[in-house]
Parts: C-alpha cells; sequence; structure tokens
C-alpha cells in the first residue's frame, strides 16, 4: 500500500487548522453541529418553503395587476373606474403619466428572492416594458408599466410580497445560536478550568514551586484527577522529607566516629607515621558524606523568587576567576528569571569548576531565547568529552577525572530539571565542551 506523503497527510493537515486547547476543541465540537443544524434549516425553510411561498405571492400580485391592465385596455372609456375597484379591492395605489416614456433601470436588489421572483412573474404575466423601484413610497413597490399613451405608476404594498415570519424566523435562528453559544462557552469555560487548574499545578510542581493542593472542581473525572494529584503531591514531599531526614542522619552518624579519628590524630605524637595522609583521608571523606548529602537534599527547601541571573552568573565567575581561570563574560539583557538563587549558585559553581579543572579559559554568554527561556552556554578550551560519553557523565558517581566523584554534573542536572530546563554537551568553538542550559523564565 503506498503511503500518502510526509506533507500531504490529512491528519497532519487538520492538526495545523483545528485549534491546539481544549476549550476551542470542544467548543468546535459544539459549534460544527450547532452550524450544520442552522444549514438543514435554513435549507428546509429559505429554500423550498420560502422559495414557493414567494413565487406564489408574487406570482399573484402580477396576475392581479395584468387583470387590471387587460380590463383597462378592453374598456378604456371605464379605465379610472378600474383604477378605482383595483384600489379597493387589491390596496394598489393608481398614478398615470400621459404621453412619458419609461426609462429602463437595472433590477432592484431585495432581501430574500421576492424581487426574482416578482421580476420574473411580471415579465411573464404582462407582455409589456416595465420597471420596479423597490426603495419608493414608505411600506409600497413601485411598480412602472409602459403603456400605448404613457407610462402607469402602481404602488404595491409590501405587505403584499413578504412572509410576515421572515424576520421571526431569521431572529429567533440569531437568538437561539447566541443563546447556546453563550451556554456552551459559559460551561466548557467551567469545566476546562479544573484540567487548566491541574495543568499548571502539575507543571509548577515539576519545576519545583510548592503551590500546595489544588482544589477539585469539574467534571467527576477531573475531580478524582485532581484529587489524585493532591495525593501524589503530599506523597513525593513525604517521599522527598524522609530521604532528606535519613541522609542526614546518616551523614550525622558518619561524621561522629570521624571527627573522634580526628582528634585522636591530633592527640598523636608529631613524629608518628603518616599523619598528614590520614588527615587528608579524613577530609576526603568528610567532603564526600557533604556531596552525597547534597545530591540527595537536591535543591532543599528553599523557594523560587525572581532573580537576576546576569547578576548571579557575574558573581560566581568572579569567585572562580580567583582561582587563577581566564573568564570573559557576554551577558545579554534578560527579564528576572523565577529560581532558586542558592540552587542555581551550586549548579555554575559546580559548571565552572568543572570546566577551570581541564581548561584555561572559559566564555560564558547568557541571553533570551524565544519568549519563555533563558539560554547559557559555558565554552572551554579543554580536552572536551567524546560525543559517545555525554550522556553518561550525568549519571551519578560517573567522572572522567580521576580526582572527581561524580556527582557534580548529577547534582547540576537534578537542579536544572527541577526549574524545568534542561541542561546538554555540545563542541565548543574554542575546540574544548559547551554546557548548554535551558531555563524557563
Amino acid at each position: 500500500m503506498r503511503l500518502a506523503p510526509r506533507g500531504l497527510e490529512p491528519d497532519r493537515a487538520l492538526r495545523k487548522i483545528l485549534p491546539r486547547s481544549l476549550f476551542g476543541r470542544t467548543l468546535l465540537i459544539v459549534v460544527v453541529p450547532l452550524i450544520l443544524l442552522e444549514g438543514v434549516a435554513l435549507q428546509i425553510f429559505y429554500g423550498s418553503h420560502l422559495d414557493t411561498l414567494s413565487r406564489r405571492l408574487a406570482g399573484s400580485v402580477a396576475g392581479e395587476i395584468a387583470f387590471v391592465l387587460d380590463q383597462a385596455d378592453e374598456y378604456p372609456d371605464a379605465r379610472q373606474q378600474i383604477f378605482a375597484n383595483a384600489e379597493f379591492r387589491f390596496e394598489f395605489v393608481f398614478h398615470f403619466h400621459p404621453g412619458r416614456m419609461l426609462k429602463p433601470r437595472r433590477l432592484p436588489h431585495a432581501f430574500g428572492p421576492v424581487d426574482t421572483d416578482l421580476a420574473h412573474a411580471l415579465s411573464t404575466g404582462l407582455g409589456r416594458p416595465f420597471a420596479l423601484v423597490w426603495h419608493g413610497p414608505p411600506g409600497m413597490v413601485r411598480v412602472d408599466i409602459q403603456v400605448t399613451d404613457g407610462v402607469l405608476t402602481i404602488d404595491v404594498p409590501r405587505k403584499r410580497l413578504y412572509i410576515g415570519a421572515l424576520y421571526i424566523f431569521f431572529a429567533w435562528l440569531g437568538g437561539t445560536t447566541l443563546i447556546l453559544l453563550t451556554i456552551a462557552i459559559l460551561f466548557l469555560r467551567n469545566q476546562v478550568r479544573g484540567i487548566r487548574r491541574l495543568a499548571l499545578a502539575a507543571e509548577a510542581f515539576g519545576m519545583g514551586r510548592d503551590t500546595g493542593p489544588i482544589r477539585p472542581e469539574g467534571a467527576t473525572e477531573v475531580r478524582r484527577a485532581g484529587t489524585a494529584f493532591n495525593r501524589m503531591q503530599d506523597r513525593v514531599r513525604r517521599f522527598l522529607a524522609q530521604r532528606t531526614a535519613m541522609l542526614a542522619g546518616v551523614s550525622h552518624d558518619l561524621r561522629t566516629p570521624l571527627t573522634r579519628l580526628r582528634l585522636a590524630i591530633a592527640m598523636l605524637p608529631e613524629d608518628a607515621a603518616d599523619i598528614e595522609g590520614m588527615t587528608s583521608d579524613i577530609a576526603e571523606m568528610e567532603q564526600l558524606i557533604s556531596l552525597y548529602l547534597a545530591f540527595a537534599r537536591g535543591e532543599g527547601g528553599e523557594q523560587p523568587q525572581p532573580t537576576d541571573l546576569a547578576l548571579l552568573i557575574e558573581e560566581v565567575a568572579a569567585r572562580t576567576a580567583r582561582g587563577g581561570a581566564t573568564i570573559a563574560l557576554a551577558l545579554a539583557s534578560m527579564p528576572p528569571v523565577v529560581l532558586r538563587a542558592e540552587a542555581m549558585r551550586r549548579v555554575l559553581t559546580n559548571l565552572l569548576d568543572n570546566a577551570a579543572r581541564h581548561a584555561g579559559r572559559i566564555n560564558i554568554s547568557a541571553s533570551r531565547e524565544g519568549e519563555r527561556n533563558v539560554r547559557i552556554c559555558i565554552d572551554d578550551d579543554g580536552p572536551g568529552i567524546p560525543p559517545n560519553r555525554r550522556e553518561q557523565v550525568f549519571r551519578p558517581f560517573e567522572s572522567g577525572s580521576a580526582a572527581g566523584t561524580g556527582l557534580g554534573l548529577a547534582i547540576a542536572q537534578d537542579i536544572i530539571s527541577a526549574h524545568g530546563g534542561n541542561i546538554r554537551l555540545e563542541d565548543s568553538p574554542l575546540g574544548g565542551v559547551r554546557v548548554v542550559v535551558m531555563l524557563p523564565i
């Protein structure tokens, strides 16, 4: 079976036309059948019933005019009496203009099929030149007819040609449509509001922002989803709190014997063997315990706040530069970014320390990316990281250096993901590695 070209697939074409929001698509489900129903109603009324009645009314008026003219031609001496009887019986108004010639005029346009129906009936029934003036005297339609000795003007009441229920039908159709659309919009807004709040709460919780439990509202399924989200949010909070408390206790229990060992080493004679090596090992163990605790704790209980990201980058870069690294900054104007300042400081510190450990030159750039993101790039001229290892270095305890613990990039990725962003490694123009950090504003 031959597949359709990728650009011509029907579903892809429909996705470009259809609204993307749930409110828009649900409203479309209501509006399309309503429009189809109105189209069928208009076709039945306007295309058959109204058209038939309009032809019959126009034919009746044209027949009465033709009858009056035939009587006037047959009895020219009784013309005035014939016109008077017609005015009384048919509610016509006659004006005779002797010696005048009829000027040809275009067929006027009126609402509905009545204009064409009347013109067709007159051309069929009269057999003589005529002209219609639709916007003549108030409430009348003027018919000018060429007779042998002049022009006869007949004013026909509009009520003889129009159906009284026509305007009522269109008013009813338009009014009910507006009422149904208003009810549908109000109902759908109430239903979609619960889903929108759930989506915003899930997005905020995924970015580490504690907005508290949401109030379930809307349909039963939406309420159940909101209640389930509140329970999940509570379980995740309790799990994180228990994990942090457990690791803090483990850290405290490990640091106690390490402190006793440090005191015992301090009490040894100065000529004891390898005191300096044992002290270094204890310091390294304490550093490892602090790193493990920081990785498990993540960003801790710090709450996101609008932060000047450029100023934060400048502070971390200045601290790294004091260690001997050469750092160049290219920071564009950016709006305040909602983030955890201390957690992001830890991320930038880890990234710059890694770059300074393997390179001598570091370039940092930051700018706005689109409407909702900020892009940070850290380039170095170090040896770089092979493409096949760029995903592995983000795993805990994966280190490309014998002196590293393998937790720096893992902590950075964990914190950035909690902010709703992402981090990746690319080739740097300086020859080393480029770290790209994307953060939502």
